[in-house]
């Protein structure tokens, strides 16, 4: 896009006087960060909690910026500038207009649990055949994806994005910019219950992802999950579904827990069978693995390619990362939580043939439910998941508790005594952690992203 199509996507008023070659370029590429602009970028001035974008823009026309999307007229502007009433709402519609010129087969992946590891497997899949891109880190909010789709370029053949919400109405916008011709959608648990309270307002606020697919979309659901499988048409549309059992038109059996080392299954789909090694821990992950299997096969993609795509994908920091240090081995999780997640932490914690210990933080938006579900999960937690848990935050002392209670009808052997000990803050976590960890330990990271853990994952590092 030019300077020029960018002020009539967001109705913007172009001050190019002395720089009218400059509006005519093609930019290079959208940022909101002042030190991520390059030659030809265009830099948009955002207003931030920490710090104020404007007070860059005499920084990015040193750089070599192409031009600057602004709130207020910028102080001897040393090129083109485009004066906005909200640099966010313009980065939104700029990118939908972009998204509009794309020709591409796009992938939109939502869910409570699971989306960054289908969208890796979709993308891994995908890379078989095509030049792909996918969502980068944490960028799958209103931000994050037109940011995204911005750097969809003439080299891309296909892009897969991850779109994260936490309140109603949000994935309706999301789903404008992104207008999916691909959507899948991992399950519904319970996430994001402060704002969208129930499961079914979950399906319905995760839903708004068809509001603006394509005429022509596929869709693919979790056709094991109770909300997921009354979903039975849109918009004229039949969803495809994925699952264990044979019901789905894509499913696995034959599966084998490699703990650790990940899962093997059988994959059954319309175009035959084959046998899947999913390198990513967790049996969870073969729902991951259909999904990114129904996605490749509806873009042409052949059984072989979609075996190698499963079996080369990579790990995202933070979500199930084995980490294997000289002494222990670190599962570090750390990204986010939800009840449903922290479970399937704990279940591939329990593969372990070591001591295991559970490090958890509070899993928050959780509403009204949320001391209860933590307390479910100290329940869960002493049913042989673990031999010590550990807590730290506010809530997490409800899991501890509830874990103590439970251990009461919990046999135990005497060399096997679970544990449970309960922190305010990392400082004394961290504190205290030399003195509880033994050698060869495996240890999980787990907590809502605002609890900081990954500084704990730093810390056992070192």
């Amino acid at each position: 896009m030019t300077l020029r199509e960018m002020a009539a996507a967001c109705s913007g008023i172009l001050h190019a006087r002395g720089y009218e070659e400059q509006v005519e370029r093609n930019a290079g590429d959208v940022v909101i960060d002042s030190r991520e602009i390059k030659e030809d970028g265009v830099f948009i001035a955002v207003k931030g909690e920490r710090t104020d974008g404007h007070s860059y823009i005499a920084q990015v026309f040193a750089k070599g910026a192409l031009g600057v999307i602004c709130e207020r007229v910028p102080e001897n502007a040393a090129g083109p500038f485009i004066l906005v009433k909200n640099s966010l709402q313009a980065l939104k519609e700029i990118a939908e207009c972009y998204r509009r010129m794309l020709s591409i087969p796009v992938v939109g992946i939502t869910g409570s649990v699971g989306k960054t590891s289908t969208k890796e497997l979709i993308a891994s899949v995908l890379a078989q055949r095509f030049h792909v891109l996918k969502t980068a880190g944490n960028y799958n909010n209103e931000i994050g994806l037109p940011l995204t789709v911005m750097k969809i370029g003439p080299q891309h053949e296909a892009a897969v994005l991850e779109m994260g919400i936490s309140e109603f109405g949000e994935m309706h916008r999301l789903s404008k910019i992104a207008r999916p011709d691909i959507c899948v959608i991992t399950n519904i648990g319970q996430c994001h219950l402060e704002n969208l309270h129930t499961r079914d307002g979950i399906l319905k606020a995760k839903s708004e992802i068809f509001d603006y697919m394509s005429p022509t979309a596929h869709i693919f659901l979790n056709g094991d999950d109770d909300k997921l499988c009354t979903v039975q048409e849109v918009k004229g549309i039949r969803p495809v579904c994925f699952g264990l059992s044979e019901e789905n038109a894509y499913y696995a059996d034959e599966i084998e827990n490699r703990g650790l080392f990940g899962t093997h299954c059988r994959i059954h789909t319309p175009q035959g069978d084959f046998e899947a090694q999913i390198p990513l821990p967790g049996v969870h992950m073969v729902y991951n693995a259909l999904a990114a299997t129904a996605v490749g096969m509806s873009l042409g993609i052949g059984i072989e390619q979609i075996q190698a795509g499963i079996v080369s994908v990579k790990p995202v920091g933070g979500r199930s990362n084995i980490i294997r240090l000289e002494d222990r081995t670190i599962i570090d999780d750390c990204y986010n939580a939800s009840p449903a997640s922290v479970r399937g932490a704990l279940e591939l914690l329990s593969s372990a043939a070591t001591r295991r210990v559970a490090i958890l933080g509070d899993m928050f938006e959780l509403g009204a439910q949320e001391r209860q579900l933590h307390r479910e999960i100290g329940v869960y937690a002493v049913q042989g998941k673990c031999d010590v848990l550990i807590g730290v935050g506010t809530l997490t002392e409800e899991m501890c508790d509830a874990a103590r209670e439970s251990l009461k009808d919990v046999p135990h052997t005497s060399d096997r005594k679970m544990r449970i000990l309960h922190f305010d803050t990392l400082e004394e976590l961290e504190n205290e952690l030399p003195a509880v960890l033994q050698p060869e330990d495996t240890i999980l990271v787990k907590a809502s992203h605002g609890m900081g853990l990954a500084q704990v994952v730093e810390f056992l590092k070192t």
